[in-house]
């Protein structure tokens, strides 16, 4: 089966899409825009694909269409994985933020007054709270 440039071009920009890794975001906000960035990147890519498929005809023309179809789902699928990763990987980080933390806070009572206090306020610069 022979591709147009066109063609080639879509396909590559929907494995593009599919292979990239972004850097994972701790803000929910930030990990939805993402995603749907990402679903709206595959759905004009999706369209563009099905719009080279229309120059084909028979069953060409529906290999076509499947494969654009499978890499569309294939970009989604990615991106749903990607941002549930991303969201498990924020909660571990804040988790052993505030283990951490707490052991600091624990130290720090083995000290009184001010000292204490200095170092409350460090543990919790230290360990965002």
């Amino acid at each position: 089966m022979n591709f147009t440039t066109r063609e080639i071009a879509c396909m590559a920009v929907l494995y593009f899409f599919a292979a990239s890794s972004q850097a994972a975001d701790s803000n929910k906000s930030q990990r939805d825009a993402a995603y749907k960035a990402t679903v709206e990147r595959a759905d004009a890519d999706y369209n563009a694909a099905k719009d080279a498929c229309k120059a084909k005809s028979g069953h060409d023309k529906d290999v076509c269409l499947q494969e654009a179809k499978a890499a569309h789902v294939s970009v989604i699928a990615d991106a749903k994985a990607k941002r549930k990763a991303s969201a498990a990987m924020a909660d571990a980080r804040d988790d052993k933020l505030d283990a951490q933390y707490k052991v600091a806070k624990e130290k720090c009572d083995a000290l009184s007054g001010a000292a204490k206090d200095a170092c409350i306020r460090d543990a919790k610069v230290t360990y965002k709270q």
